[in-house]
């Protein structure tokens, strides 16, 4: 295959130990595993990229009365301004690399795509984005969760045959 599709993926999800809390978050199903041999796989991690150290403080986004969201540490430390960094860096690395899809950790306040902290720092998770997922699918690239791999595998098939013809 001359172009294989490119898909960013969340460094966590490969084993990295880059969490806000020093652990990866492993997800490597052998179809992943074979798109990394592929040389498929685009890694970030939009925190680390940021320049937010590992371990740091959790962080969560928080919604005003009027819908604005903020990224806040346990801290009450606004970092929105550190995280809108990372979801830009995020965003040029997939661009330069091509990446139609992204392969993103759901939860958290930067990848999360379908699920993130409600804000509280309770554990309650509430439907929403984060930033990076936010402002990817905002740029035209399709973001999945590991929830949503087979979908992914799917749509990954689907163009690896487009771009053959």
């Amino acid at each position: 295959m001359t172009n294989p599709t490119k898909i960013l993926v969340s460094t966590c999800l490969m084993g990295f130990p880059v969490r806000y809390n020093g652990s990866a978050k492993p997800f490597m199903p052998p179809t992943l595993l074979r798109w990394q041999q592929e040389d498929r796989l685009i890694l970030c991690c939009p925190e680390v990229s940021a320049g937010f150290p590992t371990p740091r403080l959790s962080a969560e986004i928080r919604y005003s009365p009027l819908g604005e969201r903020a990224v806040v540490e346990s801290d009450n430390t606004d970092v929105t301004a550190g995280y809108l960094a990372g979801a830009s860096i995020a965003l040029q690395l997939a661009l330069k690399h091509q990446c139609r899809f992204a392969l993103l950790t759901d939860g958290s306040p930067s990848c999360g795509s379908s699920l993130i902290y409600d804000g509280s720092f309770s554990g309650k998770k509430i439907s929403g984005m984060g930033l990076t997922a936010d402002l990817l699918r905002k740029n035209g690239i399709t973001v999945f969760s590991e929830a949503e791999f087979s979908a992914l595998e799917a749509a990954v098939t689907l163009s690896d045959r487009r771009t053959a013809c």
